[in-house]
């Protein structure tokens, strides 16, 4: 699975720091933290006609780990919906469109790790493709990372960081398997998510998903959950071992970029009849229409 280039954003405006700019032309200072330390926190956001689904949750989350991370200034919401706005109207965007959100502690006066080199306030790009869901309808395929998502007191996966190398390695194996994506374990060898999504296993009609220990807080994860509970489907979060994993019925994965998608094989082993079950489909179908009926108005 690999994405393509989509000949309609070849001319994307994107917006740093409320600077409308073409795609091309954009850039930021080598003395950014986000170039010296992968010192940022990111959102990726999807606009469904005109309007972004669980935006306020996102925005949350953004200011969560900002905070977290003691940046000296945080945009308020109302500004970053405001940058919103201005970048898709600039790209004439209605729905189908993927917007990655992300904010860097800013610019240094010297290079170097200490954020008190940090004095000119931060650094926020919003940059908005058209980007339908990533993963294929027909199901993934995955293989288990060597490599292990840190526990809290390493990391606290809370912070939706933008230091990924942990995810890049994992996505490395996968591509060297020949796999879509890979599924990574924490350091006690449960599962955390894949590299880029949460996983839910289906067994006998009730789901479970891993505990928020070594992944992070999704907004697509509780949304599930939430359908969950409205449809009286039962739904734990729970430690999964790879045990758990490779005798599911049903395994899906979940996240912004590629909503629900379906897995049909792990590490070899077929998961269920090696198609996209049917939970999957209907779960798929009950946050199809919540996206179509929910959201923030921007464009």
């Amino acid at each position: 699975m690999l994405q393509k280039f989509d000949e309609r954003n070849r001319d994307l405006i994107v917006n740093i720091n409320g600077q409308l700019i073409h795609r091309d032309k954009a850039g930021i200072s080598p003395f950014d933290s986000a170039v010296q330390g992968g010192d940022a926190v990111w959102e990726g956001l999807r606009l469904y006609r005109g309007r972004i689904f669980k935006l306020q949750e996102h925005l949350d989350r953004l200011h969560r780990s900002a905070t977290a991370l003691s940046f000296a200034e945080i945009p308020p919401r109302e500004k970053i919906i405001e940058e919103i706005k201005r970048t898709l109207a600039a790209n004439k965007m209605q729905g189908g469109v993927h917007i990655r959100l992300t904010l860097t502690r800013g610019v240094k006066i010297t290079s170097g790790m200490d954020p008190r080199l940090n004095q000119s306030g931060s650094t926020l790009i919003i940059l908005a493709e058209h980007k339908a869901p990533v993963y294929t309808k027909t199901g993934l395929t995955l293989i288990t990372s060597s490599f292990r998502r840190p526990s809290p007191e390493i990391l606290d996966c809370k912070i939706h960081h933008a230091n990924l190398l942990n995810s890049i390695l994992g996505k490395i194996e996968a591509n060297n398997a020949g796999a879509d994506d890979a599924l990574m374990l924490d350091t006690r060898g449960f599962v955390a998510e894949t590299n880029a999504t949460h996983v839910f296993i289906v067994r006998k009609g009730e789901l479970s998903t891993s505990r928020v220990v070594a992944c992070p807080e999704g907004i697509t994860r509780a949304t599930v959950i939430e359908i969950c509970a409205a449809e009286k489907i039962r739904c734990t979060e729970t430690d999964l071992s790879p045990v758990d994993v490779y005798g599911a019925d049903e395994i899906f994965c979940t996240g912004t970029m590629g909503e629900l998608a379906g897995v049909i094989k792990i590490d070899n082993r077929i998961i269920g009849d090696g198609k996209v079950g049917p939970m999957t489909k209907r779960l798929s179908d009950l946050y199809a229409q919540r996206t179509a009926s929910e959201g923030v108005e921007v464009s």
